[in-house]
């Protein structure tokens, strides 16, 4: 534990001498696989997966990153059953509760929005998200964007959908679109439209159609992990990664 320790303060201390990935995405899989090895039920992960979430925003608001995406429901798990999908979403409430009572979600300055497919999600839930969304609209300092009934290329179909009625509306000529106007009909804002650093845990080396306009260039990290035994030392080794990749980048 002590040799633990020193390792991770060190690897804290040359993280923190280059260059910090501004937004930073993760997709935090294997809730279900801990549940299991732990013998609880698959859904129980979802539990500590939560309360995992809530120490890796204090990480990366400390290291100074200034957006977080994290992939918490994709539209393929409504494919799951009812008491998964209800437990997911009433952990999701709590934890949208959870920051609107936080005193650091003010000092912090810090937006919060859920994106993805909202209407597709329980009533209940989406009022939460919109107070939520609404109470912290004029924040401007760090983001946290929080992916629910979410599908990467339903985005870039919303994006154009949206594009294109501009376009009918005569809003818009068809040779004004390009790239920045795509990405500014994404559902979130500001660094959003761009990932520097994207963290799959759980095992699997895929993105799972998570973010892909926005990771065209990025690193991706994969770590053997479970999400709910996700440590600061494998986010440190992560943008250690992100780091190395950046400074041999060919110019």
């Amino acid at each position: 534990m002590i040799l633990h320790k020193i390792y991770e303060k060190r690897l804290l201390r040359s993280v923190k001498s280059g260059a910090i990935p501004e937004h930073i995405a993760i997709i935090m899989d294997g809730n279900r696989r801990f549940a299991r090895k732990k013998g609880l039920e698959p859904h129980e992960g979802h539990f500590f997966g939560s309360k995992k979430a809530e120490e890796v925003l204090d990480w990366c608001w400390e290291l100074g990153v200034k957006m977080l995406t994290l992939y918490a429901f994709s539209t393929e798990n409504f494919k799951r059953s009812e008491k998964e999908r209800r437990n997911i979403f009433r952990l999701l409430e709590q934890e949208l509760r959870r920051l609107l009572k936080d005193r650091r979600t003010y000092e912090r300055e810090l937006r919060v929005r859920v994106v993805g497919k909202k209407e597709y999600l329980p009533k209940n839930l989406r009022e939460t998200i919109k107070e939520v969304e609404e109470t912290t609209k004029n924040h401007r300092k760090h983001y946290l964007n929080i992916a629910v009934a979410y599908g990467g290329r339903q985005e870039i179909i919303d994006a154009v959908k949206a594009i294109l009625m501009k376009v009918k509306r005569g809003e818009v000529k068809p040779d004004e679109i390009d790239e920045k106007m795509l990405e500014e009909h994404l559902y979130g804002e500001g660094k959003y439209s761009k990932v520097d650093l994207i963290i799959r845990t759980g095992g699997e080396q895929r993105l799972s159609n998570f973010l892909p306009w926005q990771a065209a260039n990025s690193v991706a990290y994969f770590c053997d992990v479970y999400w709910p035994e996700f440590r600061k030392i494998d986010l440190l080794r992560a943008i250690r990664a992100w780091q190395y990749r950046r400074s041999h980048e060919v110019v």
